[in-house]
């Protein structure tokens, strides 16, 4: 059982200087990669001045245009404001039967949460767990945020389920993987098949890994970064894929 899997940060659907509005484009590019699995992350739910503002403002919240017929969706909303809300998102080709969220903010300023989905990629498949994560910009809080996840996985998925964690975790750094790697017993897929996590920011030119791809009871057989061009005039971030084989069965 092969599945594509793609994590992208779309800056909430503008270009990287927020000078226009570009998640009509993020639609497209996303189905061009005829992705099974897509964890977004920055997804605007709902901004009232942002849709009087822009005529081309979908009518839609942003995870629901992006999946329209092609893949369900599920939000986990991460910051409140007064005019909307915005978080991450999971969309699948696959039934979903099971969603969570989790608020792993540590600061009231800096909103961060995890969405959990589970789902099957067919009848004789074991259940597959997917995790869309969003870390913050300081070191302290991205380990406190690694803790929480590591301790969300042990309480809500078994040790022996298929399992991908995929998102922003803005360590540049490279601090995170192993401990999440020896935890969980994990693999990035990008370290995995390269030998270093993959340059996602900026999105002209990338310079720095602040996006990953974990999986487990998975072979991988390919991975891609995309960037520059078309890519670099949608948001700040690069989008990540990977083909994923499902090697462990029931």
């Amino acid at each position: 059982m092969q599945l594509r899997v793609v994590t992208y940060n779309i800056h909430k659907g503008f270009s990287p200087l927020n000078r226009r509005v570009t998640v009509h484009e993020v639609r497209d590019q996303l189905r061009s990669l005829n992705a099974d699995l897509v964890f977004l992350q920055e997804v605007q739910g709902e901004h009232a001045v942002h849709a009087q503002r822009h005529e081309d403002w979908p009518a839609q919240a942003q995870h629901e245009y992006l999946a329209g017929d092609h893949w369900q969706c599920r939000y986990g909303c991460n910051a409140v404001y007064p005019h909307g809300h915005h978080g991450n998102a999971i969309l699948s080709r696959f039934n979903i039967t099971a969603t969570q969220s989790r608020d792993i903010s540590q600061h009231r300023l800096e909103q961060r949460g995890i969405l959990h989905c589970e789902m099957h990629l067919h009848a004789d498949a074991p259940t597959v767990h997917a995790l869309c994560v969003h870390f913050g910009l300081t070191h302290r809080w991205r380990r406190q945020q690694l803790t929480q996840l590591i301790d969300h996985v042990a309480a809500h998925v078994p040790p022996d389920a298929p399992l991908i964690i995929a998102g922003d975790f803005n360590d540049w750094r490279n601090q995170l993987n192993h401990q999440l790697e020896q935890s969980l017993g994990m693999h990035e897929v990008f370290t995995r098949a390269t030998g270093t996590s993959a340059r996602s920011f900026p999105s002209i030119l990338p310079i720095i890994s602040l996006d990953r791809i974990f999986v487990r009871g998975f072979e991988i057989e390919q991975t891609s970064v995309h960037h520059g061009g078309a890519w670099s005039r949608l948001s700040d971030h690069a989008a990540l894929c990977t083909d994923l084989r499902l090697s462990r069965q029931p």
